[in-house]
């Protein structure tokens, strides 16, 4: 006996499941938490560059925007 001639012999007990299963469905959608802000970890990367000896002018203009910019053409990231 296949599953659908079950389903279609006994129609009482089919709007009994589906009632049961619908009534399941209800009382777990209302236990879900909701929060008007959740809670969200954001994916960031953190690079520190390294040149003992070297100015803040020259950190800023020759390696940090270097860098920068290499990490900023991977795919998928955005600033």
């Amino acid at each position: 006996m296949n599953p659908s001639r079950l389903f279609i012999l006994r129609p009482v007990a089919t709007a009994l499941l589906t009632a049961a299963v619908l009534l399941a469905g209800g009382v777990a959608y209302t236990q879900l938490p909701i929060s008007a802000l959740p809670q969200v970890d954001y994916p960031t990367i953190q690079v520190l560059t390294f040149y003992p000896g070297a100015s803040p002018d020259v950190m800023a203009s020759s390696v940090t925007s270097r860098s920068s910019a290499s990490s900023a053409s991977s795919r998928g990231s955005t600033r």
